[in-house]
């Protein structure tokens, strides 16, 4: 049997090296633990191990596992141990029997020193099956948000939706430390921490460590007492590191701060950018919740697909400020006159400046020569100042909120000047170029008093938690707006650009051969500084650039277009029972879907032909390439380009059909294949047997595929009049949106999607269910202006739901499938029925159509 040893929980903030967070001796019960040696014995193992493997007896040393594991489930653990090879490495499996007629177990596996740890908990069923089909989705909606507020908020949007937790915040690090909920998503009965800015003592610096090493934790119950874990009795044993841990109970300091926000359990995923703990995304429910672990392990992946987006989106940022600055750089280098100094040129220099970075008074000390625009200090004021720039900024820009702060002699002039920004610009600590800012009284909202009362007890001093989560008030004085990293870096290029500058000029006046040599120094500095800047560039360019589409944004718009082109082929045969469907409609129908007043710029010439579903298909694909090639580089992307479609019946009864593009830029033989172009070139003769011959003119694009009769049904030498079609750039309608919606559809993903596309149109608020009985206790509660009804829920109809809409009086819509083919009650005959998938324009359309 192994010793149990007595539970150390008392996790002291303060004195962290006296109880290290990752020595606490708990997990949580609903997990058990086992610890094994490199020898396969068991060293640690929590009290409640037996029971949730299904045992009757203790886990005791020794042969455990041969004794009760079954030989299949011991070599899939020791194959998995090749998994770890890596430091903080870890396995999760799922739905796993290790012992005969035992219980289905999920696993999670970790190294610790020269241990394994398993974690095993009850196998429970949720909505992620494979957390990586579940993510991607939801990942490659992000693409589309321009900034960072954006992109946070409908990650914080999304979580909230896969884990059904109350409330859901993203949490930034300020580069105080200090914390602030920058976005959040949450039911309307729990408060909101939106805008509340947070002490960093309230996530201790140990702690942040263990957020970088682990990227989920998870509290399932704050009132869980947790179970102890047993040891062996070997005194020279090293502890247990639990860091790594799933399952590892945590601090009663921070169970108690939960407790006093009305938190009964909590998630936390890291948002780790550039190897930094950049925030949280933290999940909050006011009651007990114990979430499967396929779930946590998708809110960990998406947490690190999320880390990586973000960090994309930071770096565009940061690249198009680098822009910005090399405009400014090149407008500098070029405005400056050969023979005239910094000084001479400061106005100007000054102007430049402020587009880029915002200010509202600048200093140019150059060549011991005062010069002021705007709100400053006054030259006598600024001479005091300078020995301390003198020291602050030697060689590197400088910046502060609070002059005041760090130099009590600026409070006189605090409210003109509150903050700098230094740009040294020589070798040596003589010369500046300084930016101010005037103060800004900024309140800031502390979620409670921002500091923390400290008590004495066995470890010395140690920090309680704050028992008020109300919104504490502070107003910060002698501060300025905040200067942004992606200004200090644009600050930091222009001090290199009047370097240059300065270099030029000196070397241009050069007398001596000593100020030669020390010119020489700094321009091979420089220059260096910038080889290594251009290098490091280029290294991150190529590390993220993609085979044909790197990023998701791109990726995810030509896969929507395929897509879309599919559907619509689908649309055209399904909607006469899959009978042979008119190319000519098909080419127009493409045509309309991306390009604006189509039915002037494209000509289709010749018969009607009707093809079978299996040719439809494989032509609307090379119809759409053709398309989207041409809007991109070809007829379709100037506004008085055309393209000749011509239909021709060919000497063995099959089809030519040519393709001729006029009116565009000049066409050039394309230096690569994407896919694009390969399914152009190579789906009608591998599909339908036919050929394809393609000559890149400089006046435009010329195709000719030529089709044998076996896939064609019959050619009709009088078409008819080809379908009205609506255009993705019309406007259906100009009545109002509803501004509150609900979604019924049991799938997930299908379901966010509706969302997301909903609020793309200025939707304000969506709620989404999955059944009958949840949808019609939304409608007792909430006054809906629209509803989209999937028809067929699992083992349920929607009709019971549109019976309610439809006494109330309230627009609705059925999405199906089968899309005009659904069987609807006769008393919906007149309830529009989108097909799936649909888009914005289908949405529009439909909320703009009188329903009931």
């Amino acid at each position: 049997m192994l010793r149990s040893q007595p539970a150390q929980l008392d996790l002291n903030v303060l004195n962290c090296d006296k109880e290290p967070i990752h020595h606490i001796r708990r997990v949580q019960s609903f997990g058990g633990l086992i610890a094994l040696t490199n020898d396969w014995i068991i060293s640690h193992a929590s009290e409640n191990a037996a029971d949730i493997l299904g045992l009757t007896a203790p886990v005791a040393i020794g042969s455990f596992l041969t004794d009760h594991f079954s030989p299949e489930a011991i070599r899939a653990i020791k194959m998995r141990v090749g998994h770890l090879a890596y430091e903080d490495s870890t396995d999760r499996w799922f739905q796993f029997q290790p012992i005969v007629d035992g219980p289905v177990c999920d696993f999670a596996m970790c190294r610790s020193g020269q241990s394994i740890v398993l974690e095993f908990e009850h196998g429970a069923t949720s909505d992620v099956a494979d957390p990586n089909m579940f993510v991607r989705p939801m990942i490659s909606r992000l693409a589309g948000c321009e900034n960072v507020v954006d992109i946070c908020q409908l990650a914080a949007r999304q979580i909230r939706t896969m884990t059904k937790m109350d409330r859901v915040m993203i949490y930034q690090f300020q580069p105080d430390e200090t914390g602030m909920v920058i976005a959040e998503s949450k039911n309307a009965e729990v408060e909101s921490f939106l805008g509340l800015r947070y002490p960093a003592s309230d996530i201790p610096r140990q702690a942040r460590e263990i957020y970088l090493r682990n990227m989920s934790r998870i509290i399932s119950d704050v009132n869980d007492p947790g179970v102890s874990i047993a040891s062996s009795d070997d005194p020279a044993a090293a502890p247990l590191d639990l860091s790594l841990s799933t399952i590892r109970a945590v601090s009663p300091v921070h169970l108690e701060y939960l407790r006093n926000m009305d938190v009964g359990a909590s998630m936390s995923i890291s948002i780790v950018v550039r190897g930094k703990l950049w925030g949280l995304i933290a999940c909050h429910h006011r009651t007990p919740k114990i979430q499967a672990l396929t779930l946590r392990t998708a809110a960990e992946m998406f947490g690190l697909l999320f880390s990586y987006t973000l960090e994309q989106k930071l770096s565009d940022i940061e690249r198009r400020e680098a822009v910005r600055s090399k405009v400014l750089h090149d407008q500098i280098m070029i405005q400056l006159a050969q023979d005239t100094s910094l000084a001479d040129n400061f106005k100007m220099i000054a102007d430049a400046i402020i587009e880029v970075i915002p200010f509202d008074g600048a200093i140019g000390w150059i060549g011991d020569t005062f010069q002021s625009i705007g709100m400053t200090p006054d030259q006598d004021e600024f001479s005091k100042l300078l020995p301390f720039l003198n020291t602050a900024a030697a060689g590197q820009v400088y910046a502060s909120q609070s002059l005041a702060a760090t130099f009590p002699h600026a409070v006189p002039y605090a409210k003109k000047a509150a903050g700098f920004l230094v740009l040294p610009v020589s070798r040596g600590p003589k010369d500046f170029i300084v930016l101010f800012r005037r103060e800004l009284a900024e309140t800031v909202r502390w979620a409670g008093k921002p500091t923390k009362d400290v008590t004495y007890g066995e470890f010395g001093p140690r920090l309680t938690p704050r028992k008020s989560f109300e919104v504490w008030r502070e107003t910060l004085q002698h501060h300025c707006a905040p200067w942004t990293t992606a200004q200090i870096a644009s600050a930091e290029a222009l001090r290199v650009t009047l370097l240059e500058v300065i270099l030029r000029l000196t070397d241009a006046n050069m007398k001596e051969q000593d100020r030669a040599q020390e010119t020489q120094e700094i321009l091979i500095a420089e220059l260096n500084h910038r080889v290594r800047n251009v290098l490091s560039l280029i290294k991150g360019v190529v590390g993220q650039s993609g085979k044909e589409h790197g990023d998701v944004a791109s990726f995810a718009k030509v896969i929507d277009g395929r897509i879309h082109a599919l559907a619509i082929a689908h649309d055209q045969i399904t909607d006469d029972a899959l009978a042979p469907a008119s190319l000519r409609n098909l080419i127009a129908i493409e045509a309309a879907a991306y390009v604006k007043d189509s039915h002037n710029r494209l000509f289709i010439t010749g018969p009607d032909v009707l093809v079978p579903p299996s040719t439809h298909t494989a032509l609307a694909l090379v119809l759409h390439e053709l398309t989207t090639n041409s809007v991109k580089y070809g007829a379709f992307a100037s506004e008085h380009g055309k393209v000749v479609v011509t239909l021709k019946e060919n000497a063995d009864r099959g089809l030519d059909l040519a393709w001729k593009e006029s009116g565009g830029p000049i066409v050039n033989q394309p230096t690569r294949r994407g896919l694009g172009m390969k399914i152009i070139e190579t789906a009608v003769p591998h599909e339908l047997k036919g050929e394809a011959r393609l000559r890149f003119e400089p006046t435009g694009l010329e195709a000719v595929f030529r089709m044998p009769a076996a896939v064609l049904d019959k050619i009709v030498p009088k078409p008819a009049p080809i379908q009205e079609l609506e255009t993705a750039t019309q406007d259906t309608s100009q009545r109002p949106l509803a501004q509150k919606v609900l979604i019924v559809e049991d799938n997930i993903i299908i379901s966010l999607d509706a969302e997301n596309l909903l609020h793309s149109i200025g939707v304000s608020e969506v709620v989404i269910v999955s059944n009958v009985a949840d949808a019609l206790d939304e409608i007792e509660k909430c006054d809906f202006g629209f509803a989209l009804l999937d028809i067929n829920l699992g083992g349920e109809t929607a009709f019971p739901i549109a019976e309610q809409f439809l006494a109330k009086g309230i627009p609705f819509a059925f999405a199906s499938g089968y899309g005009n083919l659904v069987d609807t009650k006769s008393m919906f005959q007149h309830i529009p029925v989108l097909t799936k998938p649909y888009d914005v324009a289908d949405l529009r359309r439909v909320m703009a159509e009188p329903s009931v």
